[in-house]
């Protein structure tokens, strides 16, 4: 398999303190280039890539012929922007969610892939981790019978008016940040489609920093809040007449706590751990082996993607 050289646009703190390692770390690919204007900023990122080659801009990193796929952490509002240009570029794309800002946009992604014939995704962590693999096995398998409730909680406290997740022109907001995740993981666990999206939200300068959702998975009811203004807390539980599945630290394994899953049934609680996994080396991996063979049965395509942007447009449409 050949490696693939990864170009960052951007640097960004979470590039570099997270899906820029990871791109090194995982098998099959490494970092080559980074663009920034700022060439003090490449100095940290050197620790993991020191053959690190450095662009000016954005449009110089995209010429580069020694690049085969970029990672796009910019802001929300720029992403669909610079992954279009990326692909045009022939380049594959993977980029931080939310990709894009409403699922029409998704269009166009999916679009430009086509046409480019690359291969492209939206950075959706948790899919390429067992935990999620395992629930999505176990309900399937009918391992808590039918599904009748699926809960999910995800918050965090920030409160920095100068941070671009609570500033409205950049696309920030509890439910682009980490809505994504309880309504993108319930999808991918259930194997369902939302119906019947709800939401009450409460607005700080713009942006969404309370939000509770209600929705139903097939025959399934589903409830759901996120806030950025809340102590941390994160979990998700599927409930079925057989049994339970819980995942108490379903979006930030290792941060957070230890990934686990613990499925109750009867009196009996079975646990599986995953300690030391690291979820964005999986996914940095996954997208390695889709690049070299075409992107068969990667977990979380660009039209999975499109399905949890049109489950929030629908809350965000019901809100107001």
């Amino acid at each position: 398999m050949a490696d693939v050289r990864w170009g960052i646009l951007g640097a960004a703190n979470f590039a570099r303190q997270h899906m820029g390692p990871a791109l090194t770390l995982a098998p099959g690919g490494h970092v080559a280039a980074l663009a920034t204007s700022d060439p003090a900023k490449a100095a940290p990122f050197r620790h993991f890539a020191p053959g690190l080659r450095l662009h000016g801009s954005y449009e110089a990193l995209l010429a580069d012929p020694d690049i085969d796929a970029v990672y796009i952490p910019l802001p929300n509002t720029l992403h669909v922007e610079w992954s279009v240009k990326a692909m045009q570029a022939g380049k594959h794309v993977l980029c931080e969610k939310p990709m894009a800002m409403q699922a029409g946009d998704f269009d166009a992604l999916i679009a430009a892939r086509d046409a480019a014939g690359v291969f492209a995704a939206e950075a959706f962590m948790i899919v390429h981790h067992p935990q999620w693999q395992r629930a999505r096995q176990l309900i399937a398998e009918g391992a808590i019978g039918k599904l009748w409730r699926i809960d999910g909680t995800f918050a965090y406290n920030n409160r920095d008016a100068a941070n671009i997740r609570n500033q409205a022109s950049t696309g920030g907001g509890g439910l682009r940040d980490i809505g994504v995740y309880v309504m993108g993981s319930a999808r991918f666990a259930a194997g369902l489609e939302a119906t019947a999206v709800r939401a009450s939200i409460q607005w700080e300068n713009g942006v969404d920093v309370y939000a509770t959702l209600s929705a139903k998975f097939g025959d399934a009811d589903y409830a759901a809040f996120t806030s950025t203004r809340m102590h941390p807390r994160q979990e998700m539980t599927f409930h079925g007449e057989a049994g339970v599945l819980r995942l108490p630290v379903p979006f930030n394994a290792r941060v957070f706590g230890e990934a686990r899953l613990e499925l109750h049934r009867g009196t009996e609680t079975v646990t599986e751990r995953w300690p030391s996994l690291n979820h964005y080396e999986l996914q940095a991996a996954a997208f390695n082996r889709a690049v070299n063979e075409g992107g068969a049965g990667y977990p979380c395509p660009l039209e999975f993607s499109r399905g949890t942007q049109a489950m929030m447009d629908a809350a965000f449409a019901s809100a107001r």
